[in-house]
């Protein structure tokens, strides 16, 4: 059993995003379950709120995706970054934990350095595909880097850089979720008996609307199929809505994981939730269709063979990838069907989901984690 630990200590966390908020969240537990007078202040989302402790900014007001929407909302991120500094400054927190989001976080970082407040970065910003520049600002204002994709650890030795790595949150994620069964779930959410092919496009208003779009295409191609589309509660359902129009198609909220575990294939935006849905064992396509200018800076700066995770962590192709124009309702129908109709092909898909959880190493990362920050105040 661990020791308790009954100092107080003030936390102030940055999650910019959904899935930092996720990641926060069950940091701030493994940390509760250590010391449990730890407190708590962050700029995140519903899921730390729920832990405890003080929200002063949802991560729904903060996220502005790709080089173009950046450059057109200065104006409000250099506000942020104003008020997040005087907001630190007033609470005087004990230790500073950042959660992914560079182009905010590090500029924290850089300023509450000075202040003598310790820094702790809790999954790294992907300075390995583009802005390595980084990793020599980060050696300057950091004190801990937690790195949870085991290939970062030797990037960052490249330049003497010491890192811990901790694993994939995302493991114990999800089997922390509450598991049912598909006859509980199709009732529950009034579901015909259908197979099911689950829609996940983004968690931005702005990826949304481009992804789901094209998405929403195929639902006439597959009669034996339903569709349901894995929503987001940061968006409304008007949003939602809107989009759909006439589709006959099922829309669900806080229900990611489950539709995943039943569902035949997906069709998934690239992000985090691509590694979600490969951990849960679903074949999946992932996809990605941005503003045009964005996509053409990012084109020549970032140094990576592939946009999804789990092809980064593999190294190879597991998954289909469609990006930008190739995003279309003929190369989607084409890759939807390999996945769905090809024995072999989910076969060999299956067996390299098998190596990728063997590489992200063992179950527990949030309370490796936790013990390490809980440990730099000793």
């Amino acid at each position: 059993m661990r020791p308790i630990k009954s100092t107080s200590v003030k936390y102030y966390l940055i999650a910019g995003e959904a899935s930092g908020d996720l990641h926060g969240s069950n940091l701030m537990k493994a940390i509760l379950q250590i010391a449990p007078d730890s407190e708590f202040r962050y700029w995140g989302g519903d899921k730390m709120q729920a832990v405890g402790g003080k929200l002063v900014k949802h991560y729904r007001d903060l996220a502005f995706m790709g080089f173009a929407e950046v450059l057109l909302n200065l104006h409000t991120i250099f506000s942020n970054l104003k008020y997040c500094k005087k907001d630190i400054v007033n609470y005087n927190p004990d230790i500073l934990i950042l959660i992914d989001y560079p182009g905010f976080n590090l500029r924290i970082a850089e300023f509450v350095k000075k202040q003598g407040i310790k820094v702790v970065y809790y999954i790294s910003p992907q300075i390995w595909a583009w802005k390595r520049n980084r990793v020599f600002k980060i050696k300057k204002v950091v004190d801990k880097m937690l790195v949870i994709l085991p290939f970062e650890k030797d990037f960052y030795a490249k330049y003497n850089v010491n890192v811990d790595f901790v694993g994939h949150p995302l493991l114990d994620a999800i089997e922390n979720e509450k598991q049912i069964t598909k006859t509980i779930f199709l009732s529950k959410n009034n579901l015909n008996n259908k197979s099911i092919i689950a829609l996940l496009p983004g968690s931005r208003k702005q990826e949304v609307r481009a992804m789901l779009t094209t998405m929403l295409r195929l639902t006439n191609d597959y009669p034996n199929y339903q569709f349901i589309i894995a929503g987001i509660n940061t968006l409304d359902r008007k949003f939602y809505s809107d989009i759909i129009g006439n589709n006959d198609i099922k829309l669900l909220f806080n229900n990611t994981n489950n539709i995943l575990q039943f569902a035949d294939a997906a069709i998934v935006t690239s992000g985090t939730a691509t590694l979600e849905t490969a951990l849960i064992g679903t074949p999946e396509v992932v996809c990605y269709k941005g503003n045009s200018i964005s996509y053409e800076i990012a084109k020549r700066v970032v140094r990576v063979k592939y946009i999804s995770l789990v092809n980064l962590i593999m190294d190879k192709e597991v998954v289909v990838e469609l990006i930008q124009k190739d995003f279309n309702y003929s190369s989607l129908k084409t890759a939807l069907d390999e996945i769905l109709f090809d024995d072999d092909k989910r076969i060999e898909i299956a067996s390299n989901y098998k190596k990728l959880k063997i590489e992200l190493g063992r179950k527990g990362a949030s309370m490796r984690a936790a013990e390490i920050i809980v440990s730099i105040n000793d």
